[in-house]
């Protein structure tokens, strides 16, 4: 597991044990293409794939969507498993533009959603909570700098598996580590 790992310690037994808690993905609040409100508990009892991009991203983002189309189509009607992609350009990103951007990728229901919402919130959930890179910078080809991974996150809101989403290659190892996760919550 990823993330930042605090120690607690507590008597069990009479014996004082210190074990490792996880990082995880705190609650938030989003709005998807479909103007539902999105929040962790949306993907309560889920694994999920999360990604931080933007529509008009001249950049990755269109490798990314063609990497991360691949695992929603392996996956699709799997009601273990999600997608999560947040924009990091909320003022051109409207539920609208979300929307559209879905449609044109081919994507229906509600397995893979695109969320917006206040940028702040965004960004501070991709760098502090998803470990992703996520911010605004004037040089960056369409004014932002973001991460092109993808974050496995189980059902536990713990991250799995940080996976590069620009390459077959990295998209695979993903899904076969989805896989394998799906496998640990198998009776």
């Amino acid at each position: 597991m990823l993330g930042q790992r605090e120690a607690v310690t507590k008597v069990v037994n009479g014996k004082a044990v210190t074990d490792s808690v996880y990082q995880s993905i705190p609650d938030f609040k989003f709005v998807s293409q479909y103007g539902d409100t999105v929040t962790a508990h949306t993907l309560d009892n889920k694994i999920y794939v999360a990604d931080f991009f933007f529509t008009s991203c001249p950049t990755i983002c269109p490798k990314m969507k063609v990497q991360l189309k691949r695992v929603y189509e392996k996956f699709k009607g799997n009601p273990e498993v999600m997608l999560l992609s947040h924009t990091i350009d909320p003022d051109h990103d409207s539920v609208a533009v979300l929307n559209e951007f879905a449609k044109n990728l081919g994507v229906t229901g509600k397995q893979w959603l695109f969320v917006t919402g206040d940028r702040d919130k965004i960004y501070d959930l991709g760098q502090t909570s998803y470990m992703v890179t996520a911010q605004a910078d004037s040089t960056a080809p369409g004014g932002v700098v973001h991460s092109g991974a993808f974050i496995l996150v189980d059902k536990a809101k713990h991250i799995r598996g940080i996976y590069d989403g620009t390459t077959e290659a990295g998209v695979d190892k993903l899904m076969a580590d989805m896989n394998r996760l799906l496998a640990e919550y198998k009776p």
